[in-house]
């Protein structure tokens, strides 16, 4: 029979209960020595079949060994004695995750972190969870992903609220734009009645990287003349700059950040994090009872609701891939390594390369800003006069991994990430070369 402990189901364990596995990982986590990998070292860490060229760090990544071997560690543990493996260690291994996480963003407090699966979930989470009221507006872009603007018309199918889509920019114009144009046209964009501004990042059809930290201060005046309940959030769907740039949370000053870390961090594929300010939380409900609340089951039992949003509260609870989510820890740690610096100046070296080269060959029109300030490692083009899929087809053959953008108008991307060089950035442009003659 399944007891309580301090309010909470026998099988979340107590706070300070501490298996001798969990004592010895955090231990070991501790004194693991930080080498600065070359980036040779750092691709041989990737069991990528050595013939091929992956240019597709955006979509799902090839766990790093670090990552995989602790996968299969926890794997092994689970299947030798599940219910005992996960009653003494979820808990901690779950909280040396978001811990993991909020180091690398900046060293925020742990509970601005709710683990989550996807950068999907994610989304969902806090779009869903908006304390929406009829009179009050969205206001994202005609730019963004299926993603947020599905998530965004159930919300406001059922708060009542309307959302309202901008244009950030005109066909053509992507080449000319500036931070400080972008800027001043979303603010510009923001009335009295809108309340959050949901944006991307870095955009997966174009590869255009929004100066979050211009934006989140224009925000921050227009919040200065208006009442706390009329302050508008901004909320980021981050995931093509999580990983390959070095801004922290508080240096892009959004209010919801929400990422995937199964692509540019090489995370545990079925993992994510939602990253949120103090004001943010108190904007939202959670969707999904938590688990790792846990004053969670204490409160159903009183038949207390809880009054307030934590980042604990906020994350989804539910039987999951145990393993992956605690493995994550070690992709931040083999980040830290390597250095957030270095792996942003390194993405933007390797893009810059691809950028150019595109440039030089005819009959390739370049859909990606040349500027490293509006770009990161995310690079569309197109082939003039041939379909996207085809020439990712043909690309395929020569096994070079490339993908298309699944836009109403569809773009060719390369994803130039850390585990990649500029040898296979040369290969790539020899072989367009041929395709694009």
């Amino acid at each position: 029979m399944i007891g309580l402990v301090n309010g909470v189901w026998g099988w979340m364990p107590e706070l300070s209960r501490r298996s001798a596995l969990a004592v010895a990982t955090e231990a070991a986590f501790a004194a693991r020595p930080k080498p600065v990998l070359g980036w040779d070292e750092l691709k041989a860490l990737f069991p990528i079949a050595p013939d091929w060229v992956d240019f597709s760090s955006m979509l799902i990544t090839s766990h790093p060994a670090p990552v995989s071997e602790a996968i299969q560690r926890y794997r092994r543990a689970l299947d030798n004695n599940p219910n005992v493996f996960l009653q003494d260690n979820n808990r901690t291994l779950l909280g040396e995750a978001r811990n993991a996480a909020a180091r690398y963003f900046g060293g925020i407090d742990p509970d601005e972190i709710a683990l989550t699966e996807s950068t999907t979930m994610g989304v969902a989470l806090v779009y869903n969870g908006l304390r929406l009221k009829p009179g009050q507006e969205v206001l994202t872009t005609h730019q963004d992903y299926y993603v947020t603007h599905e998530s965004l018309r159930l919300a406001a199918a059922r708060s009542g609220a309307s959302v309202r889509r901008m244009s950030l920019y005109n066909e053509g114009e992507l080449d000319r734009l500036s931070a400080e144009a972008l800027t001043d046209r979303i603010a510009r964009e923001i009335r009295l009645e809108t309340k959050v501004v949901a944006l991307t990042w870095i955009h997966s059809s174009t590869g255009l990287k929004l100066p979050l930290h211009r934006i989140s201060a224009a925000i921050t005046q227009i919040n200065a003349g208006r009442d706390s309940d009329d302050q508008v959030l901004l909320c980021v769907d981050g995931v093509h700059g999580f990983g390959n740039q070095e801004e922290s949370f508080a240096e892009l000053g959004c209010d919801f950040f929400m990422t995937g870390c199964h692509k540019w961090l090489f995370g545990p594929r079925g993992t994510g994090i939602v990253a949120a300010t103090k004001r943010g939380l108190d904007f939202v409900t959670p969707t999904i009872p938590s688990f790792f609340d846990y004053g969670a089951y204490g409160r159903w039992i009183r038949n207390e609701p809880e009054e307030t949003t934590t980042g604990a509260a906020f994350m989804p609870g539910g039987y999951k891939a145990f393993e992956h989510l605690w493995a994550l820890t070690e992709a931040f740690a083999l980040h830290e390594s390597i250095g957030k610096a270095r792996i942003a100046k390194r993405t933007t070296e390797l893009s810059s390369q691809l950028k150019e080269g595109l440039a030089d060959i005819g009959n390739i029109v370049l859909r990606t800003p040349q500027s490293p300030e509006l770009s990161a490692g995310l690079v569309s083009f197109d082939v003039e006069g041939q379909r996207p899929g085809k020439i990712v087809e043909s690309l395929r053959k020569q096994k070079i991994i490339a993908s298309v953008a699944p836009y109403a108008t569809p773009h060719i991307r390369f994803s130039t990430s850390v585990r990649n060089n500029p040898q296979e950035i040369d290969k790539a442009l020899g072989v367009l070369r041929d395709l694009a003659g």
